[in-house]
């Protein structure tokens, strides 16, 4: 796949679109007098963010071993996903391929972009069918596979990553949103063997800070080049980068908050084991398990009364809830709550 020709998949609109340049971000000044953005004088944050996000891209691409140019920035990893989908899935046309179940924001934004969205349904391990894979992959207007591992909500990480991505001739986006607490190794790794594979990373889980909304897609120069043509010009706010940025020089206490999940994910685990109402609790790489219940409705609204929120996954999975981890008070709560159903 090293000589796949991506531009042979790219909407001819976006391969003919110019991209928004600031002449600010795209130049060095050493005193500049700002008079060319309409911006006010006064304010503590009156001035845009930098709308290539360099210094964050210059840090990233040092932690993952990568070019800048290997890198876009979004709003999320749910920007990310919808200019993914403006890129390369022509309205009313192209198709994507996604796991079923998965993250609902793949067919969320490719149903906005008026694109075909085909399921791809596990096995009951939560595994992909190779076979079905081969045969679904097959359809020529098939541009898109969105591949989570640890796979929402079901937890699992998918294996043989290589495999669906040499199998596929669009695009393979690996979602990473929970990698931080896999013992798998990120498919960044993958990106100098294969041409069409996107990576998608987030701050929103491991790092804490989903109220910043920053997500991160590492692919090749082409892919990210295209990627930040369509994006708004100022798509994350300074607040989100200073901070994201204060982050990464304190990386040490993400590892102690992602060792004590993990420490909690084996204890919460061993509890669950003990609760009688509890059926099946799956394997989980992510930071939260997906649990069967004898009786998931119950269940839930007994939660509910005790003011714990939990995410119902019947009928899709049936009998099935999938609940995060917490703080150990939080979680002594939970299979407190859960014993004396």
């Amino acid at each position: 796949m090293k000589n796949f020709n991506v531009y042979n998949l790219v909407r001819k609109n976006i391969l003919e679109l110019k991209p928004y340049v600031s002449f600010r971000d795209q130049n060095e000044f050493i005193s500049p007098v700002l008079l060319d953005a309409n911006e006010s004088p006064f304010g503590e944050l009156n001035r845009y963010p930098d709308s290539t996000q360099k210094e964050l891209k210059q840090k990233l691409a040092e932690i993952k071993n990568i070019s800048v140019d290997q890198i876009a920035i979004g709003n999320g990893s749910d920007e990310l996903i919808d200019l993914i989908l403006k890129v390369f899935c022509e309205p009313k046309k192209d198709s994507i391929l996604v796991m079923n179940p998965s993250f609902t924001m793949y067919g969320f934004y490719a149903n906005i972009n008026e694109n075909n969205v085909i399921q791809l349904d596990l096995d009951e391990n939560f595994e992909i069918d190779k076979e079905e894979f081969l045969k679904i992959s097959k359809d020529n207007n098939l541009k898109v596979f969105f591949l989570c591992t640890p796979n929402n909500p079901t937890g699992n990480a998918i294996e043989d990553i290589e495999f669906y991505i040499k199998n596929f001739n669009g695009i393979v986006v690996v979602d990473e949103a929970y990698i931080e607490f896999s013992e798998k190794e990120s498919n960044i790794r993958l990106l100098e063997k294969y041409s069409n594979l996107i990576v998608l990373q987030t701050f929103s889980k491991a790092w804490g800070m989903a109220g910043a909304r920053v997500g991160t897609a590492y692919s090749s120069d082409e892919i990210i080049k295209l990627i930040n043509t369509v994006k708004a010009p100022y798509n994350v706010n300074s607040l989100s980068l200073n901070k994201i940025m204060q982050l990464i020089s304190y990386k040490n206490i993400i590892d102690k908050n992602i060792k004590s999940t993990l420490n909690e994910i084996s204890r919460i685990k061993n509890e669950l084991l003990n609760v009688e109402c509890v059926k099946k609790v799956f394997p989980t790489d992510a930071n939260f398990f997906l649990i069967e219940f004898y009786n998931a409705e119950k269940v839930y609204q007994e939660l509910l009364k005790n003011e714990i929120l939990t995410s119902k996954r019947s009928p899709q999975i049936p009998e099935c809830i999938r609940i995060n981890v917490g703080k150990k008070e939080e979680n002594n709560k939970l299979i407190n709550v859960l014993k004396g159903i």
